[in-house]
């Protein structure tokens, strides 16, 4: 009996060794990433955000603070020490306001840095002087380099709204008379002339409609809008940019979901986007509309929940997309944290990884489920307590503090290296690692893989794909120490590490 017990316990011990020993190989082992930069998929135009509602204060501040916010959200450029001044954006989205801002008291909208000036007056002339801050945001992004400008719309001007508010009295249907539609396409006209004449900047796109599902009952400029309604709008804006010789084109719808696009949602009216716009055989069919962007634009918010709710609703996404145009772009056009997600919350501003991890998953299910051309944040600037701004700032309009995030240098792995007609190639690991991976092209010849490391180790990654192995790495670090830093180059064929709550971008020479 003696010897048995004794057996029985060198065997035991024994297979927990070999169980252990497995599990150690299990966690040493190399996570493999197979790149094939000849199988591509979508062409990434750019990454961006708005400069609602903070900059039309901070635009005024004092010259140095101003122009750390700017550098920190447009520059390519480095730092003495090397370390990276800005993310680099190439796309910068500028609110057209109603005019809440004008009403004093009058208003209806609570929050000063929720309202907006409009350049429409009450006269019916135009004040080009107004914006002020915004429009010198507009320039400090064009002096840094961005290539792309939308001007987008919450609501119509008050002058031309039904209730005389930048926000809807309720119901489901368009602040804005029907005779008044050609005013605010004109009014529209007037802005994107005078913009490029005073500012030298010609918006590419027009946003004449943001969140049209939304009611709109107040807190902020807002207007909802049903399918018909934006449809005949575009079909009143199309032909006058074209016959005012503008190219700038229209951007639509900009759903407040993006269940939006593919099923009725919370009203038949404002669902089935993608069908009703870029379908032939619907009624609100704009395909054929001069001016009009081929694409369809919408925000992720709402439908972030987990892995299984992000897969599931940009699969239905790039589905019903194929079945009604392949040709058709998305665009990933507004985002932040709002609602609950699986117990991660809107509410609080927190300025480390967390935040810059669930984003970095969203982006990553946006690119590559959904096929995302472009990718937009919402509020560049946020004086908030909230999970909404890139750069956060004091909430004062004469000046104040800067604060950066790591949710600014994390956006900033994807948005500083993947560069305009970039095209997303493949790359493939498996995610059973916690790993998540997305590979992309330059027009220069350089591969770019995002790494994200969301997990309680450190990784080991080794790369496959011939071109891949044959060129030198450089690579750069978003993590709790680190701010998009340059930590390390690595010779061709080489293994590396990743660490633990970190969001890594490879540069890969061609």
């Amino acid at each position: 009996m003696k010897q048995l017990i004794v057996f029985l316990i060198a065997f035991s011990l024994l297979n927990f060794s070999c169980n252990s020993q497995s599990e150690t190989n299990q966690i040493n082992k190399a996570v493999e990433i197979i790149v094939n930069p000849e199988l591509t998929f979508q062409t990434i135009h750019n990454f961006g955000a708005s400069d609602a509602w903070s900059c039309q204060f901070v635009g005024n501040w004092p010259d140095a603070q101003k122009n750390e916010v700017a550098d920190l959200l447009f520059s390519l450029e480095e730092n003495e020490d090397g370390s990276p001044r800005g993310i680099g954006l190439s796309c910068w989205r500028f609110n057209i306001g109603a005019g809440s801002a004008d009403m004093e008291d009058k208003t209806g909208i609570d929050d000063p840095w929720r309202r907006a000036e409009c350049f429409l007056q009450p006269d019916g002339t135009y004040n080009w002087q107004k914006q002020r801050g915004q429009r010198w945001f507009l320039q400090a992004a064009k002096k840094r380099g961005v290539e792309t400008f939308i001007g987008f719309v919450n609501s119509p001007p008050v002058l031309l709204t039904k209730n005389g508010k930048a926000f809807s009295s309720g119901g489901n249907s368009m602040n804005l008379t029907q005779e008044n539609l050609p005013k605010f396409s004109r009014f529209l006209i007037e802005v994107t002339k005078n913009i490029q004449k005073n500012e030298s900047v010609l918006f590419d796109y027009i946003s004449p409609v943001n969140e049209p599902q939304w009611d709109w009952k107040g807190g902020q400029e807002g207007s909802p809008w049903r399918n018909n309604e934006i449809a005949q709008l575009c079909r009143i804006l199309g032909p006058d940019l074209k016959n005012a010789g503008l190219a700038t084109q229209i951007e639509i719808p900009e759903a407040g979901q993006l269940n939006h696009f593919y099923e009725k949602a919370n009203d038949t009216q404002r669902g089935f986007q993608v069908k009703e716009f870029f379908s032939p055989a619907a009624e609100n069919y704009v395909g054929d509309v001069p001016n009009l962007a081929h694409k369809i634009a919408g925000h992720s918010y709402f439908t972030t929940t987990n892995d299984k709710v992000l897969k599931e609703v940009r699969t239905k996404v790039k589905n019903e997309i194929d079945n009604v145009d392949p040709t058709l772009e998305f665009w990933m056009s507004e985002f932040c944290i709002l609602g609950d997600n699986d117990g991660f919350k809107g509410n609080g501003r927190d300025l480390g990884m967390e935040t810059a991890l669930f984003v970095a998953n969203v982006i990553h299910a946006d690119l590559t489920v959904a096929n995302a051309s472009a990718w937009h944040w919402w509020l560049a600037v946020s004086p908030y307590d909230f999970k909404d701004g890139l750069v956060y700032i004091d909430k004062s309009e004469t000046g104040g503090s800067v604060y950066d995030s790591k949710l600014l240098w994390g956006l900033g792995n994807f948005s500083r290296f993947i560069r305009p007609g970039a095209k997303r190639i493949f790359a493939e690991c498996d995610e059973e690692n916690n790993i998540k991976t997305a590979a992309f092209k330059n027009k220069n010849g350089e591969v770019i893989l995002v790494i994200i490391n969301p997990g309680e180790t450190q990784k080991e990654i080794q790369l496959h794909g011939n071109e891949i192995q044959k060129n030198p790495v450089k690579i750069y670090e978003t993590s709790a120490t680190k701010s998009l830093d340059l930590v390390t180059s690595i010779a061709a064929g080489k293994n590396f590490t990743v660490p633990e709550h970190s969001i890594s971008t490879l540069v890969i020479a061609r």
